[in-house]
């Protein structure tokens, strides 16, 4: 697809296999800018987090955030932390020490990541590149080794559980995807909207019927609309809210 000044291009694939409910990817290429936007997301019968990679380059910065997004609570769930991200701590450590902490991210953002998360901003470097392209490699490998041996769910209300989570993680990126705005200079608002719909955030009209206010009723007024500062709500970590062993070292609220 070409942008509506005819100056750049939108390439977008997506595919469905075995245990995968979705892979897809876009790719935005500008006179100004690169991005890729690379999410990966388990049928509902794996509770397998979900892994994500987004990647903005422009002349002046490059923004990025990696990681196995948790499909469930990491910070009160033990098991499921045990689960996943246990045995990953140490492949968080050893990029954590290369890329630095990209700033302040409110507390509602921090429930979607995990320990292992890379969220960082730097300037442009040969040397960060290969190493954040070896991140990227390192880390889908680990995904595909988890989905690879996951085992199918049966319990009912176990999936119930898993296809909700997955629901509200959709229900919040369609909703505060900082990626928005570019795609609306793009491509204009309409289309945009069914990008993020029904291409990047797939499922979220059609995996359950709750809204954003449902989940997050803490953003919602008073008149019902959404709060506009919602970005500012509950606490913000400046720094890395992890320590050396994954433990989460404050209080979302």
């Amino acid at each position: 697809m070409k942008s509506k000044d005819g100056k750049g291009r939108l390439s977008m694939l997506s595919f469905e296999a075995a245990k995968i409910r979705l892979l897809r990817s876009l790719i935005i290429e500008t006179e100004t800018m690169q991005v890729l936007d690379f999410t990966v997301f388990p049928e509902s019968e794996y509770d397998v987090p979900i892994f994500c990679a987004n990647f903005f380059t422009s002349a002046k910065t490059n923004i990025i955030v990696m990681d196995l997004n948790p499909l469930h609570d990491i910070i009160n769930q033990y098991e499921y932390k045990e689960k996943y991200f246990k045995s990953l701590i140490p492949l968080g450590l050893k990029y954590a020490e290369f890329f630095s902490w990209g700033g302040k991210l409110t507390s509602e953002s921090i429930n979607f990541f995990s320990p292992i998360v890379i969220w960082t901003k730097f300037t442009s470097s040969p040397q960060k590149y290969d190493m954040l392209y070896s991140a990227f490699r390192d880390y889908y490998k680990v995904w595909l080794e988890l989905i690879s041996k996951a085992v199918k769910e049966t319990d009912k209300s176990k999936i119930f559980q898993n296809l909700e989570a997955q629901h509200r993680y959709l229900t919040w990126r369609a909703e505060t995807d900082p990626g928005q705005g570019v795609l609306n200079k793009l491509v204009g608002d309409t289309l945009a909207k069914d990008m993020l719909r029904s291409f990047l955030f797939n499922g979220v009209d059609e995996l359950g019927s709750k809204t954003f206010n449902d989940y997050f009723p803490h953003y919602c007024c008073e008149e019902g609309t959404l709060n506009k500062k919602r970005n500012v709500v509950g606490k913000s970590f400046e720094n890395r809210p992890w320590n050396a062993k994954g433990e989460f070292l404050g209080k979302i609220f």
